[in-house]
């Protein structure tokens, strides 16, 4: 096979202030640069234009569909997925170019390092944070979830690229609570709406068997307060989300 062109697809809001990097960590191994933003209040439309991106707007559907929107609007078949706080780094930048040269599945995968406290994490569920983001749209896209949304393989088998591609959550720990908690409406109402419930034994549960699992049998403990405090916070979070949909099923067991 020929070399199989490449789009850069990325979702943004109001991300003006890491955009350049993720762009320009890319450009090399990308033949388009596509934008769908989600009306910006900041220079990010700008910012994408100058690395000559094609940028369209539109309202935020949930995570799944604004991305699947997002795909469509590419010129390419392959595309490349990223968040606007993900880099690429120069070993999967060459991972990505090599396998564009001669495709040998429809999907990769590769892995992704969190930045936290001001460090780059090694353990946990932090890293490796396997990601697929590098696919064939004729045989995989994004999954219709408002939160939590994945890459839906439909045919072939998934490939595995060297390098890593490096998050950058490097925002104000205020900042990473709000984000957080805005991440559980969004999956209280999805579980809501699809009729889950949950009793006492998943909201006490489900947060400790989390931290179990990272902190001890990934050996979070090795990443220091670091990896203690991105555990710590991932597992309140786990039971925020189901105490959210507990209060849900109350109201409305109340109004009927």
């Amino acid at each position: 096979m020929s070399r199989a062109p490449l789009s850069l697809v990325l979702i943004t809001h109001n991300a003006a202030g890491q955009l350049a990097a993720c762009l320009e960590s890319a450009r090399a191994v990308v033949d388009e640069i596509v934008l769908l933003d989600s009306f910006s209040e900041d220079d990010t439309v700008a910012v994408a234009e100058r690395f000559g991106a094609r940028v369209a707007q539109q309202a935020f559907a949930g995570f799944g569909p604004q991305k699947r929107a997002a795909v469509a609007l590419a010129k390419h078949d392959w595309v490349l997925c990223l968040d606007a706080d993900e880099c690429l780094t120069p070993a999967l930048a060459a991972s990505i170019a090599q396998a564009m040269a001669a495709p040998q599945q429809p999907a990769y995968r590769f892995a992704r390092r969190n930045r936290f406290f001001g460090r780059y994490l090694g353990h946990g569920e932090a890293y490796p944070d396997w990601c697929l983001r590098l696919f064939d749209r004729r045989a995989a896209n994004w999954s219709e979830d408002t939160v939590h949304e994945k890459v839906v393989l439909l045919q072939g088998e998934v490939g595995m690229l060297a390098g890593d591609l490096l998050h950058d959550s490097a925002e104000q720990i205020g900042h990473y609570l709000d984000k957080q908690n805005r991440y559980t409406e969004l999956q209280a109402e999805a579980l809501f709406k699809a009729g889950k419930r949950v009793g006492m034994a998943k909201l006490v549960g489900a947060p400790l068997a989390r931290f179990f699992r990272f902190y001890f049998v990934r050996r979070g403990f090795l990443d220091g307060a670091a990896g203690f405090a991105h555990i710590a916070i991932g597992s309140f979070f786990a039971f925020v989300k189901y105490a959210k949909l507990m209060e849900r099923w109350r109201r409305q067991d109340q109004m009927q």
